[in-house]
């Protein structure tokens, strides 16, 4: 507790100094920009006159299908949930200890439709950034955003972001995102990096389109393999101690034991994105757009993942190597994608596409084993080959209904695959929306699944599973000021895991039954004078698969929280409260480090405990600064929680962070 008081006196002061300056510049304001004079009895400025500066509107983000929003300086609770290492949600999350590291899935991710496996290594791509997570803008004047957050023990996490349009009709933008976090378990460190640039352009006539980027991704984390049996004994009993001395020894959690110091694993990934588009017909009137448009897309992707440990460990079973575990995969990966659009008013949108992907993934050598019948078993080295596909899309609206469908289907190549979406939209006013959505995809299971490689021996295999086939049904109804509900029950066939065998070896396994998953999730928020309360809850029931498909039931978030504006022309907006968070106890998915996966279990539950956060935050100008106590019920008692089998909860720890944009 000396400790935490004296971190939380020093984030204090420096929250106080950086609000005070902020304050003084937002009350007084720059005299040379707003034509006021110093109080000063000889130095005086003349007015000066002001520019116009362009609305926040004009300050756009588009997205990759073209979905367009702009700039967001607003502080809103939901802001509060995105401020976070992944700058999205993660309520449907529960991380691993260290800031980086990974995260346990409350709600299991739901892949974008795809036609291809997917690489391997799942676990560290949280933080990975694909091609729908890249946005384009468009910007009147320049851009800069700073975010800043502290992390555990040495380290700081940065985003920092910069677009410009050099001409009306280009835009440019560079962002680096990076994240070093030392811990507070013994070789827990992360460090991770994401670089990524664009281009935004359109010519003068408006028939000529191209989006374009590059993206460099670098994820490391340092593998402890958990606490060990005695790591394990000193977590769990810490609070049984009698012995100050004992307990201040284990609250210093680097003094717990864990499995080993000797290993690391890391996913570098390379994208260039290319999105272009010529208007073969581009006529206007009055009152529609007639447009018929070719394009073509290419993407063209390497990503490789590695795990390196100086000494075999007994828990991964015997190893080939008596020295160094050196494993190393990669996947190339060329697409090409052309289409042909034809859009108006009356028939809506419609387009035809079709598509190349030519894959290489695997390793560098051969691997020959014997089976225990004493026969020869050979491992590929590579899955190699090249896919066709044809498939469209279209989007309309007819009577107030916003209809839509797409869909693609492999039609040549060594894999199978495709998938379907259909659905539509009404709005009976601003306020009440409904949309429903019919869906279902067959695709090869990933390639860590098919083929995998390693110098333990057991870590070895070549599979020829069934595709994964789900079906979906999703309604969502959006009731603004009252509350926003979406539902959805899935089918899943064939669906593939990891899971521990007999000599608790992790291995790959596909379901022989059929999954059944309903999720009803509710979203719900009430304002009364300046206090607020938002809840976010949610419903899972998984039916089928034998305990293989394990979540939590219940999944809650409730905030309550106060906000009012201070100081003369309310120069800061203030919004402080507390978030409690709690997930029902259940079979969490463990961890293996060697893949950077997570595998099934049903011996050890987690859940069950409430998570409190403390948060203060406050807005001055273009500026938000966020302070949170995160976890503050561990504060005052001893933590023995786990977010997955041997790997702890978050301690009590205060977190101090801040966004900054600056419009010139």
């Amino acid at each position: 507790m000396p400790q935490f008081s004296m971190l939380m006196k020093k984030i204090l002061i420096i929250l106080v100094a950086l609000l005070s300056s902020s304050l003084l510049r937002a009350q007084v304001g720059n005299p040379e920009e707003t034509g006021t004079q110093s109080k000063g009895p000889e130095r005086k400025f003349a007015p000066k006159e002001k520019r116009d500066k362009p609305p926040i509107s004009d300050y756009k983000i588009i997205t990759v299908q073209n979905d367009t929003t702009y700039v967001d300086t607003t502080l809103t609770l939901q802001k509060d949930y995105k401020f976070n290492y992944l700058r999205r949600d993660d309520f449907e999350l529960q991380p691993i200890h260290n800031v980086g590291q990974s995260y346990n899935s409350l709600v299991k991710q739901e892949e974008r439709d795809r036609l291809l496996p997917l690489f391997g290594a799942r676990a560290r791509h949280f933080n990975f950034m694909e091609v729908e997570d890249i946005n384009y803008y468009h910007v009147p004047t320049p851009l800069t955003e700073l975010y800043f957050r502290t992390t555990f023990e040495q380290g700081q996490q940065l985003d920092a972001f910069f677009t410009v349009n050099t001409s009306p009709r280009l835009n440019l933008s560079l962002a680096y995102k990076g994240v070093r976090s030392l811990g507070k378990y013994q070789h827990a460190l992360t460090s991770t990096g994401n670089f990524r640039s664009t281009l935004n352009y359109t010519t003068k006539n408006n028939r000529y389109r191209i989006k374009s980027h590059f993206v460099s991704q670098d994820l490391l984390n340092e593998e402890n393999g958990g606490l060990s049996n005695q790591g394990l004994e000193q977590y769990l009993a810490l609070g049984a101690f009698s012995s100050d001395q004992a307990q201040e020894d284990f609250q210093d959690r680097g003094a717990i034991s864990v499995n080993f110091e000797n290993a690391e694993n890391i996913l570098l990934g390379k994208r260039f994105y290319l999105d272009h588009e010529f208007a073969v017909l581009h006529q206007t009137d009055s009152t529609d757009t007639t447009e018929l448009t070719v394009g073509h897309i290419l993407d063209l992707s390497d990503k490789s993942y590695r795990f390196d440990q100086t000494q075999p460990n007994d828990l991964f079973g015997q190893s080939y190597e008596s020295t160094a575990v050196a494993d190393d995969v990669a996947l190339e990966d060329f697409s090409n994608q052309v289409f042909l659009e034809f859009k108006n008013k009356w028939l809506g949108k419609i387009k035809i596409i079709g598509s190349s992907s030519n894959y290489n993934y695997g390793y560098n050598t051969i691997l020959s084993q014997i089976d225990a019948e004493g026969n020869p078993i050979n491992i590929v080295n590579r899955l190699k080959g090249e896919i066709y596909a044809i498939g469209g899309a279209y989007q309309n609206t007819y009577k107030g209904f916003q209809l839509f469908a797409d869909g693609m289907s492999i039609v040549s190549g060594e894999f199978e695959g495709n998938y379907v979406n259909a659905g539509a939209g009404f709005s009976l006013n601003d306020r009440y929306q409904l949309h429903a959505k019919i869906s279902t995809s067959s695709v090869a299971p990933n390639y860590n699944f098919l083929l995998y490689q390693s110098d333990y021996i057991n870590y070895n295999w070549q599979n020829n599973f069934e595709n994964v086939a789900t079906q979906k049904v999703q309604v969502r109804l959006k009731a603004t000021k009252i509350a926003d509900i979406e539902a959805s029950y899935s089918t899943i066939d064939n669906f593939t895991y990891f899971t521990k065998d007999a000599d608790s070896i992790t291995v790959p396994r596909q379901a022989s039954e059929s999954i059944n998953l309903l999720k009803v999730k509710l979203v719900q928020g009430v304002k009364w004078w300046k206090l607020g309360l938002e809840n976010t809850i949610m419903y899972q029931s998984v039916s089928g698969g034998n305990q293989i498909y394990n979540v939590p039931e219940i999944i809650t978030r409730n905030s309550l929280y106060f906000e009012d504006y201070w100081f003369k022309n309310n120069a800061l907006f203030l919004q402080t409260g507390v978030t409690l968070k709690y997930f029902s106890a259940y079979n969490a998915d463990g961890y293996d480090p060697v893949l950077a996966e997570f595998y099934t279990q049903n011996e050890q539950e987690i859940g069950g405990f409430p998570q409190i956060d403390i948060f203060f935050n406050a807005k001055v100008k273009q500026t938000r600064v966020y302070f949170k106590v995160e976890n503050f019920g561990e504060a005052f008692g001893s933590n023995n929680e786990f977010s997955a089998p041997r790997y702890a909860t978050r301690d009590a720890v205060i977190r101090f962070g801040l966004v900054w944009n600056f419009f010139l």
